[in-house]
């Protein structure tokens, strides 16, 4: 199970996009987290490696989309009309088997390095 690539992140304005990537094999499940400052990691979106299936949470559906390219063992959280709000340290994440859907924080078992999202106004 690893996590090893240039995630992205980095400063946008509002409204702006960006792509964060993250590669990783024997995964049953990858997903995107991010952390504000002082608060504890947040689930912010998920992608079964086999059927696709994904999930986000309310705050960024519609500007997220999270998908998966099985032969590069990549994984991308396209980030749409970004807000101040998506302001945090996101961080790619993978569970080798299920431990329920949407996964949690605790239930992941691999982290990688945190890239910075900055969003101005």
């Amino acid at each position: 199970l690893r996590c090893s690539c240039r995630l992205g992140g980095g400063l946008v304005q509002a409204g702006g996009s960006l792509r964060l990537s993250c590669a990783a094999s024997g995964s049953y499940v990858m997903g995107w987290f991010r952390q504000y400052p002082g608060k504890e990691r947040e689930f912010v979106a998920a992608i079964t490696w086999s059927g696709g299936n994904t999930y986000y949470t309310d705050s960024v559906k519609g500007r997220f989309t999270i998908s998966r390219d099985n032969a590069k063992n990549t994984m991308y959280l396209q980030m749409n009309s970004l807000k101040p709000e998506d302001t945090a340290v996101y961080y790619c994440a993978a569970a080798r088997y299920y431990t329920g859907w949407p996964p949690s924080r605790v239930g992941m078992d691999y982290w990688g390095k945190g890239t910075l999202v900055t969003v101005s106004s």
